[in-house]
């Protein structure tokens, strides 16, 4: 076992907490007077490094692993797939310590009536990395207590017995897994036994097939718009579709009406139709005058001046040295500005649910990411106690942060309990793009003054922001007076150039008037685009190499090693020249995200005054990879939707309402769009597995942005960029 994967096993959940300061108790006791300035940048750098481990029950074998008949394996996962693959990695993670063949390990969601509950999310890269050791010792586990089992039914000694691809061996007899398995009432679940050594494993880091693969190519129903129940009926949902706007009443005479409408529901906070299809639903819905009250009619300027360095609250998260001092007191300090708008989820499935309630509980399959919190919202809702709320949860079309919140999981249950019978109810598209949790629009003022020798003096950051955690369900609501900064508009805001002698972070955070949440990587897109191109500036005002600039510029210490391995790996394998070479320029940019450092080198031409992304070379350094496979579609994913972002995406506000409201209207990236090639090496700095799905997406912006400054002449300072 390696130094990382010792380290990381002596991290137990309460110390993660206490240390990453997310409301316990240990944090909470200094309170919100004592927890300022030093401790908040102390709790931010802990946050910025933690790794964040797996919040749910490790101790019952039984409600992760399932054996049936066939002598299949059933995993229940608590971390739900939306197309990342965790269930083909966990799936290799679970093989190699059960000691069978990938051909028998099948994957399903665990529901919550199982008690297999995730008590964090999917999200923040982490399915893979904070299950990597618990998944571990319960397959270890697991199967000893099968061999344990076929002991007493052979009458062997458990010492005398081997397994191998479910077969359990021993005295000239055999037996299956699920012949061991069967009639077992009671279970002996012994310590722990000692895990295998990683380089005994069959599974892990080979590139396996995705578990999932048939299903999605032959088209099974296993999305959340797929889910059916008998007799199921349609709901729809009365949205607004202003910024602001407080519903105050409805007129559902006309609706009432209407063809196929079974009931109309008045609930405090909404109105909502159920009938027997879904444009009978959706006519009905239409039908009703609803009543709004709103402030005032927001535009897109306004929002963008909210969001200005200076207008919000202060916080610095990250500070060495004295950067005030010196930038105040330069007349030579390089000041930027860089913009990021207002951004759509814009996911393919919409969000929506299927409920069924019936008198003392409920039943409801919804795409979420948030299993518990979905139940627990749920049940408060309809007055119910929250083991008596069975979440099922589907196949994800899409989550991004969308799928953090789910609002519409209560909704089709209110729907259902007024109608007792089952209820689908989904967003259309323009209610999706209306009533999304956008990424929040962003603003950043960047300052720095050079030696004379080319090296940084002083560097600082400013971003200013609306949320993206605070708010959210998924942390108390004292984080906010505790934390004060907003861990996910900061996220990949820190300096990472630890040489530099004296450098700050500030996040400035601002409310806006409609809701803004998890996006993909959360701030780190944004950030990422801001802190690169300034690096790429002071490069050339040093009238240095990009490449080295940066290396020269990171610390020694082993954060700052595996950077510069990144940065030194994608130059090589890119291939990388400060120079236009036939009509085409490369950009470089770097980050690290939650201790994944990542960097992209990216090729360009300008072609009919279009930006043309010819390749991008991607070296990342995830730790031990447990599918190389699909760590690279991660890479591949990743930078296709920055790239979208950086030179599509954008949401503006007309009169009061965000629009557009449909694709087409709001640019995307398109596969014409798409590079030609990605090219994706991975290295290995750790021996445990690290963060992967988000961290690619930090460099693109900055990196494209940096390649068209060389064609152009221009440094592009807002995304999505444009030529003119």
């Amino acid at each position: 076992m390696g130094e990382d994967e010792k380290n990381r096993k002596k991290v137990s959940r309460r110390q993660f907490l206490i240390r990453g300061g997310l409301g316990t108790v240990g944090v909470l006791a200094l309170g919100t007077y004592l927890f300022r300035n030093p401790l908040r940048r102390f709790a931010a750098g802990a946050i910025n490094t933690a790794d964040a481990p797996y919040m749910g029950s490790t101790d019952t074998p039984i409600i992760w692993f399932e054996v049936i008949k066939d002598n299949t394996v059933v995993l229940h996962s608590p971390k739900v797939e939306m197309g990342q693959g965790t269930f083909t990695g966990l799936a290799q993670i679970a093989a190699d310590e059960l000691e069978v063949s990938m051909a028998q390990m099948r994957v399903v969601h665990a529901d919550t009536a199982s008690g297999n509950i995730d008590g964090f999310a999917t999200g923040g890269s982490t399915s893979i990395s904070s299950l990597w050791m618990p998944l571990r010792e319960l397959a270890a586990t697991m199967r000893e207590m099968i061999k344990t089992e076929a002991a007493k039914k052979l009458e062997i000694a458990t010492a005398d017995l081997t397994v191998s691809d479910g077969i359990i061996t021993g005295g000239g007899k055999t037996m299956t897994y699920a012949e061991a398995v069967a009639g077992v009432k009671e279970w002996d679940v012994p310590e722990t036994p000692e895990l295998k050594p990683v380089s005994d494993y069959t599974f892990v880091g080979k590139p396996i097939a995705r578990v999932d693969l048939k299903d999605k190519v032959f088209g099974a129903p296993i999305f959340g718009m797929d889910a059916s129940m008998p007799g199921m009926l349609y709901g729809a949902v009365v949205r607004p579709s202003l910024i602001g706007a407080k519903y105050r009443g409805a007129n559902t005479t006309k609706a009432e009406k209407m063809p196929g409408v079974v009931k109309i529901v008045k609930e405090k906070d909404f109105v909502g139709v159920v009938a027997t299809s879904y444009i009978e639903a959706q006519n009905a819905k239409e039908a009703i005058e609803s009543e709004w009250e709103t402030d005032r009619n927001w535009n897109t300027a306004d929002i963008k001046a909210m969001v200005e360095v200076g207008k919000g609250k202060a916080f610095v998260i990250q500070k060495e040295g004295n950067p005030d001092d010196i930038l105040e007191g330069s007349a030579d300090s390089l000041v930027s500005e860089y913009w990021s708008p207002i951004g759509a989820h814009a996911q393919l499935e919409p969000s929506g649910a299927l409920a069924s309630v019936e008198v003392g509980k409920a039943t409801v399959m919804i795409s979420t990411q948030v299993v518990g919190i979905t139940r627990d919202e749920i049940a408060k809702r309809l007055d119910l106690d929250k083991h008596k709320v069975n979440i099922i949860p589907t196949f994800l079309g899409g989550g991004f942060g969308r799928r953090l919140h789910t609002p519409n999981g209560i909704q089709a249950a209110v729907l259902s309990r007024a109608v007792g019978k089952p209820v689908q109810c989904f967003f259309t598209r323009k209610e999706e793009f209306q009533n999304d949790t956008f990424r929040p629009p962003t603003h950043h003022v960047l300052k720095a003054l050079l030696k004379s020798n080319g090296m940084i003096e002083a560097l600082e950051h400013n971003v200013s922001s609306g949320d993206v955690a605070f708010g959210s369900p998924m942390l108390p609501g004292i984080a906010e007076s505790v934390l004060g900064a907003d861990l996910g508009a900061w996220r990949g805001g820190m300096i990472h150039y630890g040489v530099i002698p004296n450098y700050q972070a500030v996040s400035w955070r601002v409310k806006l008037p409609f809701a803004t949440s998890w996006w993909r990587g959360l701030g780190l897109l944004a950030n990422t685009f801001a802190i690169e191109s300034f690096m790429d500036e002071l490069a050339l005002k040093a009238d240095k190499n990009p490449a080295e600039f940066r290396l020269v510029h990171i610390q020694d210490d082993e954060r700052g090693k595996r950077l510069k391995s990144v940065i030194v790996a994608v130059v090589e394998k890119a291939g990388y020249k400060d120079e236009v070479v036939d009509g085409k320029a490369m950009g470089l940019a770097v980050s690290t995200d939650t201790n994944t450092p990542c960097a992209q080198v990216v090729e360009v031409s300008i072609q009919n005054r279009e930006i043309k992304v010819h390749k991008v070379t991607c070296a990342m350094d995830p730790g031990l990879v447990v599918n190389p496979d699909q760590v690279r579609a991660q890479c591949e994913g990743a930078i296709i939707m920055g790239m979208s972002a950086a030179l599509y995406e954008k949401m503006e506000v007309v009169d009061g309402a965000l629009t557009p409201t449909i694709y087409g209207p709001y640019q995307m990236a398109l596969m014409k769009h798409a590079p030609k090639e990605i090219d994706v090496v991975l290295l290995q700095g750790a021996d445990v597995p690290g963060a992967v799905g988000e961290p690619p997406l930090g460099p693109i912006g900055a990196a494209i942005a940096n390649a068209v400054f060389r064609l152009t002449g221009k440094r592009h300072r807002e995304i999505p960029l444009h030529l003119g």
